[in-house]
Order: C-alpha cells, then structure tokens, then sequence
C-alpha cells in the first residue's frame, strides 16, 4: 500500500509518497484553502503513485476530521471533503500528532513542536493523543505566545529560550512523561536542549503519516490476539523515511 503522507504546515505544505526519497513542497500561507492546498498537491504529486491519504492539519481534529479553522491559514478546512478531493480514503490526524507518531520509540512521550505555534501530543504506549497545550495560560498569555514564533520575535532569542525551557519544565511536571521530543523549525535555534529532550525531526511527520495506516492493521492483529501494537511502523515506509531523514541532516550538516 502506498501512502501519500501531507505536512500541512504554516509556511510551507511538504509531501512524500512510499517509493520516494525526496520529498516535495510548496509555500502555504494566511491566504491557503483545504481547496488550493489539495490542487497544489496534486499538482506535485504528478508522476508519483498512491493508494491513501495521510494529512498533518495544523489543528485540533475529532474523528479524523478538523473541528477548528488553523490559526495561520485561510478559512475552509473544516467542512471540506479530503476523500472526495484526493479521491482516496484519506486519514487526517494534528500535524503534531503525526509528527509524533513518526519520533515514538515507546513509553509515554510528550511531543513539542516549536514552530509558527506550539503543536503538542501525548503518547502513552502506543496510544497517541493529541493536544492543544499551546493554548493553555502560561505566564501573562499563553504557551503558544511565548515559545511560538510570536513569542520569538517579540521578545528575542535570549528570552525565547528562557521561555522554553520554563514550559517545559511546568509540563513535566505536570504530565510526567518518560521521554520529551522537541520538533518544529525552531528547535535548531535552541543553544542546548533542555534537560531530558532529544530533538525529533520534521521528517518525522513522513513516518507518523505511513504508520497512521500500519497501525490500523497493527490493532486489527492485536484484536485477533496476533501480534500487539507497538512503535515500530512498516519496515518498507520505516527505511523510507529514515533516509529521507538522513539525507536532510546530511545536507543540513549535523
């Protein structure tokens, strides 16, 4: 099964397909529909195959579908039909929970994205729940304002920084997680890694877009008393990822 995995984020919408290992992008923006986002995919995704849909949305979701319009785009997500659009079953999940679907190794992992925002997921054994923590009072606003790219450019990187690290320092406290990734475009402007994080990778959200059909399968088995859920997603779309992953980092130089 090929799997058309889509990171709708706020600057730049990035594609990548099983068999490929290059992945594809466009710029996004206040003034991008879920209408000129699935023409501007498929516009891309010429010459590639796929069976099913994987789409990271920049906001909360409830049943697969969104049930808020994103803070950074134009309006029109909410009432769109992605499966008659893409005209494939289509799974649309947080772009933070996909993301951290791709970075679990297992346990209970709390997610951060560091980014136009802050996107954020829980995952507890294999069970992943999304989260709007960004939204959350946190000083005199909220998390988002200060640890967002608002918070950044407002207050600069000595204080940002500063910001960060008291975040999450209250989140661990409060949800007690055994393993903190940070992801998102902004975790490279962080000196040193706040004590007990490891940084993910925004290629993650490939894999988190691969595994999302892997564990519907995977539950399938484990309900059949087969196999049990676990963090590892399919090994083909696994290795895929990975040297996508590999590759930027090559290319970035870390």
């Amino acid at each position: 099964m090929n799997v058309l995995a889509i990171d709708v984020g706020g600057t730049h919408v990035k594609i990548l397909v099983t068999g490929q290992t290059e992945r594809r992008e466009f710029e996004s923006g206040p003034a991008l529909t879920a209408q000129r986002m699935v023409a501007g995919v498929r516009k891309l995704v010429r010459g590639w195959k796929y069976d099913v849909v994987s789409i990271g949305y920049p906001g909360p979701v409830l049943h697969g579908r969104p049930v808020a319009e994103p803070h950074n785009l134009a309006k029109g997500w909410v009432r769109f039909d992605y499966r008659a659009a893409f005209r494939h079953p289509v799974k649309v999940v947080n772009d933070a929970a996909m993301q951290a679907l791709g970075s679990y190794r297992g346990g209970k992992m709390l997610f951060l994205g560091l980014g136009t925002g802050l996107g954020s997921a829980l995952i507890v054994d294999g069970i992943v729940e999304p989260m709007e923590l960004g939204h959350l009072p946190f000083k005199k606003s909220t998390y988002e304002d200060y640890v967002g790219v608002r918070g950044l450019e407002k207050r600069g990187k000595k204080k940002w920084r500063k910001h960060v690290a008291d975040a999450i320092e209250e989140l661990m406290a409060a949800l007690e997680p055994t393993d903190i990734v940070l992801g998102g475009g902004n975790v490279k402007k962080l000196k040193v890694l706040p004590k007990g994080c490891r940084a993910g990778d925004n290629a993650n959200a490939f894999l988190g877009g691969f595994r999302l059909w892997e564990q519907g399968k995977t539950a399938k088995r484990a309900r059949r008393g087969k196999t049990r859920a676990s963090s590892a997603g399919p090994s083909g779309n696994a290795a895929q990822a990975r040297q996508v992953i590999d590759g930027e980092r090559k290319d970035a130089g870390t």
